[in-house]
């Protein structure tokens, strides 16, 4: 087959005079963006040492990021997108794990890592913004009349990435990526989600991540439209780049919604180019709100770093659901017996009434094969390939017409008063909340036995947690059921997040209520009523803990 690699898409753009890539001060065609990117793949190949050959990129969405992706592709190297979030010792421990050759990054990222031991000397840093590197570009360019190749040695199995995985219920593992594989997601999410030359895709999420690579820059390779940039996310900004642009396509996740519909609405909000955007964990409500505000719809996905094209598409999907089964390895199973669950039985809210049989986790019995693994742990891998099987780590669940839909990750099934309720479901009641701009639902010890309900939400600078009215909202949300409302409620008007800036459960669950954010509780029966918590009760909690012989479930 032609083009099973990324080097041979863009050699496919040699020639191509329309735009590749743009940011709000240059464009550059197709043809550009390659022999561009073929300069620094001879830069490369010069600075090259023994080992592998790995290049480590901390930038914003900038050019150098793209150029530095082709760069990658056609000399064979692996680029290791580092997350610009990330601080001291979690910062070093990522980048040193990857055995880095060279570093392309610019003055503010290089401060990012002073003091840090990465295993990359500063005479191997490349900086964007320094006077010398424009020529030290130049002398690799290639002339008009000579075309760039790409290395002979390539082929469909050569690593071109190094993913981060976003770390929200865990540690980050980085989880490797093949040039043939990232060809064949750029093919078919191009035809998945009806991607065409004449698309303008906006980049707004960061290009260390996959749903920016995956899901927007390949797709667009294989059809040669136009990739645009912001280097970081801002909702003020966002819809002034997409009409500056006149973008017809972006990725997302979910906070970042929640972030643009938190602006001041407009009379000219439906004034613009957007046709459609992917991507994962936007409220049911936020999407019906993008819609009706900005006309454009939000396309859910299932997928991740290490694996994806395990769902398909089909025009009946319920609004909830993600789509169906794309083959018949695709199963809901039984962790402990890999017994296939029995169907989901939902209610006229769409609660589960039977998950004890039907919530298990997604499985794909033909995947293991395609599963690349993640850099040097061994122990990941094995966690993800049991029994010949690749094992998603995410559970879900299918209705009796066969839908798949995502029920959170292993950590979002609470055991309340011996029944399981579902985090997910308390997660999406909060994030209708309209002064809600996101949330995060988890389980906390109970001093005596078992689990409680806590939530931690993101509000607006100027709202205060009476204005919520929080009792009677969720009174008022009839699929909520009556012990899915959080016991302890942590407000905040900055959560901590992931580098995709998705909210860091993990994070959240360990801090639990012993946190400086303010946080309420709701003690007793009867309908939910909160109290702010003091240094007191947090100390006379503990003691209740202690008490009941259970100090050992606190973090």
């Amino acid at each position: 087959m032609r083009n099973e690699t990324i080097a041979d898409l863009l050699l496919e753009r040699l020639g191509d005079g329309r735009p590749g890539l743009r940011d709000r001060e240059r464009t550059w065609t197709w043809d550009e963006v390659v022999r561009e990117s073929a300069a620094r793949a001879s830069l490369a190949r010069e600075l090259r040492q023994d080992g592998p050959f790995h290049i480590g990129v901390l930038l914003d969405n900038v050019p150098e990021y793209i150029l530095w992706l082709g760069a990658a592709a056609l000399s064979g190297a692996t680029i290791v997108g580092i997350n610009s979030t990330r601080r001291g010792s979690y910062l070093e421990q990522e980048v040193r794990h990857t055995d880095l050759q060279l570093l392309i990054t610019d003055e503010a990222g290089a401060k990012l890592l002073d003091g840090l031991d990465i295993g990359v000397p500063r005479d191997r840093f490349l900086l964007i913004d320094d006077a010398a590197y424009p020529a030290q570009v130049a002398r690799h360019a290639f002339p008009a009349e000579q075309s760039p190749g790409r290395d002979a040695e390539i082929t469909p199995e050569t690593q071109l990435l190094l993913l981060f995985t976003s770390g929200t219920t865990g540690a980050s593992k980085a989880a490797r990526c093949s040039q043939g594989r990232l060809a064949e997601l750029g093919r078919v999410n191009s035809a998945k989600y009806g991607h065409v030359r004449e698309d303008i895709a906006y980049c707004p999420m960061p290009l260390f991540h996959g749903n920016a690579l995956m899901a927007l820059w390949a797709p667009m390779l294989a059809v040669g439209a136009c990739v645009v940039l912001a280097p970081k996310f801002s909702a003020s900004g966002f819809m002034d780049d997409v009409r500056f642009y006149g973008a017809t396509f972006f990725t997302y996740v979910g906070k970042a919604i929640a972030y643009v519909l938190a602006q001041p609405e407009r009379p000219d909000d439906g004034d613009n180019t957007l046709t459609h955007a992917f991507g994962t964990e936007a409220a049911p409500g936020d999407k019906v709100e993008f819609l009706r505000r900005f006309g454009c719809p939000l396309q859910e996905g299932y997928g991740s770093s290490e694996g994806a094209g395990m769902i398909k598409l089909v025009p009946d999907t319920p609004p909830s659901a993600f789509g169906r089964p794309a083959h018949d390895g695709v199963r809901i199973v039984h962790p402990e017996s890999r017994e296939t669950c029995a169907r989901a039985v939902l209610d006229e809210h769409g609660r589960i009434a039977n998950p004890e049989d039907a919530v298990g986790e997604i499985v794909d019995v033909d995947g293991a094969a395609r599963f690349e693994g993640y850099y040097k742990n061994p122990e990941a891998d094995a966690e993800r390939v049991r029994h010949g099987w690749y094992w998603t780590g995410d559970l879900g669940y299918l209705d009796e017409a066969g839908f798949l839909y995502f029920a959170g990750r292993s950590g979002d099934w609470i055991r309340v008063d011996s029944e399981n309720i579902s985090a997910l479901l308390t997660q999406d009641v909060l994030r209708r909340h309209p002064k809600v701009l996101d949330a995060a639902a988890f389980g906390v010890p109970d001093p005596r036995s078992g689990d409680q309900v806590m939530a931690a939400m993101e509000i607006p600078e100027d709202v205060a947690f009476d204005e919520l009215g929080l009792p009677a909202f969720l009174a008022g949300q009839e699929d909520l059921g009556t012990k899915g409302a959080p016991r302890y409620v942590r407000v905040s008007h900055g959560l901590p997040t992931t580098g995709s800036g998705k909210l860091s459960k993990k994070q959240l669950q360990l801090n639990g209520w012993r946190t400086e954010d303010p946080v309420y509780r709701w003690v007793g029966r009867g309908a939910p009523e909160y109290t702010l918590m003091t240094e007191d009760d947090k100390a006379a909690l503990r003691e209740e803990f202690a008490t009941n012989g259970r100090l050992r479930f606190l973090p």
